[in-house]
């Protein structure tokens, strides 16, 4: 049975403190000092609770914050202080309770003489391989700093790529849903304030106007059903995408294939490829091992199966220029044929790491573009939209205004 501990503090001495196991308080009190010995101040220590685990189900370690925290690492191992006493740090700096609890976790493992990488390989759902990876390599041989360092800047570099990707699209997505916005607000709230006019007077209404009228009544009967089935769907969609991989396949294989945005998504993904597998081979990774941790920092479920199924082939014996020169589909001509030379010179990460430089403006370019490109489209869609409003209103006003006059 373990014995409590105690903490003895010496009256005369009271930086002197004494801790130590004992079986009652009287005990702990310097059992062997002399009757004039002052009595020290004894107290128990509590037991410390085992920290509560908690759920990390819901818990996101986005892009942002692993560079800070390997911003903040380098900088502290640079000053000179030890890992284990920065990841204390980086834990008492960051809030909620879920990622507070993965950062005890990966100092215990610290604590017990575990590598970094190995502790954060256990979350290796919050951190990618790609980061593990390159902090085991830093580890292995001891330039930890320096790869944080440049950890930091790729991953900064990757966000800074997704956020151009996104926002071009946000442009067209905002004018889609403004525009049937407003339809949908005139086509209910009011055009049947209008109509009632137009039937007392017997006019003969046009085809457009039976049909918007037709759109009107549907909306104000079932117009909430539909927005609940819209919700309903996008959450039943967004489920499928996460719990089923031949459904997600399926989305991803999709958008791959989609007019203007497929191409922009292909050069953004290649992008992603040759960088990550040159940098992986650069740092001293084995091929095979490279493209398997490439496959798993793609985020498109159509790439890593080409990446496992690549990594497969060069297992075998095989080229990597050989495998993408049969998968033009996923991989441009140009990829197959520079790699090729790279592997024939012996410089096969200096050219990925070009490929993904070239990648890199052209994705720059076609989000520029983008708006321009597609602004016409959206251009047409809402004339047809407004035109069609407009003409079904204003034609009855005009037959209204002929039976007037006459």
């Amino acid at each position: 049975m373990k014995l409590p501990e105690f903490l003895t503090t010496p009256r005369h001495f009271p930086w002197k403190k004494k801790k130590g196991a004992a079986a009652t308080e009287g005990a702990a009190a310097e059992p062997n000092a002399p009757a004039s010995t002052p009595t020290p101040e004894t107290r128990q220590i509590k037991a410390k609770k085992k920290p509560r685990k908690q759920i990390t189900l819901f818990v996101r370690f986005p892009i942002k914050e692993q560079v800070h925290f390997a911003k903040r690492l380098a900088f502290l191992i640079g000053a000179g202080v030890s890992v284990l006493e920065s990841l204390h740090l980086l834990h008492d700096q960051t809030k909620g309770s879920s990622k507070r609890y993965i950062y005890s976790q990966i100092i215990t493992d610290v604590n017990a003489g575990t590598f970094l990488s190995s502790s954060l390989a256990k979350f290796r759902q919050f951190f990618g391989a790609f980061a593990i990876n390159i902090i085991k390599i830093g580890e292995t041989g001891g330039v930890l700093k320096e790869n944080l360092n440049y950890l930091a800047d790729e991953l900064q570099k990757k966000e800074a790529l997704r956020k151009k990707v996104v926002g071009a699209l946000i442009y067209p997505i905002f004018i889609t849903l403004a525009t049937l916005l407003l339809s949908g607000m005139l086509t209910v709230f009011i055009f049947p304030k209008v109509m009632p006019i137009f039937q007392s007077l017997n006019v003969t209404l046009p085809l457009t106007t039976i049909v918007l009228l037709a759109i009107s009544n549907f909306l104000s009967e079932y117009g909430l059903y539909l927005i609940a089935g819209i919700v309903l769907f996008i959450i039943l969609v967004r489920v499928a995408v996460r719990y089923s991989p031949r459904f997600r396949y399926g989305v991803h294989f999709t958008i791959l294939r989609l007019p203007l945005f497929g191409k922009l998504y292909r050069q953004y993904h290649m992008t992603n490829f040759c960088r990550t597998l040159g940098l992986l081979l650069k740092s001293g990774i084995n091929v095979v091992e490279a493209i398997t941790i490439t496959g798993d920092t793609m985020s498109n479920m159509v790439y890593q199966r080409q990446c496992t199924l690549l990594a497969e082939s060069v297992s075998h014996g095989g080229r990597i220029s050989a495998y993408l020169l049969k998968h033009t589909n996923y991989f441009p001509d140009v990829t197959a044929h520079l790699i090729a030379i790279g592997e024939t010179t012996g410089a096969l990460s200096d050219t990925l790491l070009y490929l993904s430089n070239m990648y890199e403006n052209e994705v720059n370019d076609m989000t520029k573009n983008l708006s321009n490109s597609i602004e016409p489209i959206l251009m047409i869609f809402m004339g047809l939209i407004v035109g069609f409003v407009a003409v079904s209103v204003i034609t009855p006003i005009y037959e209204v205004t002929q039976h007037l006059q006459r």
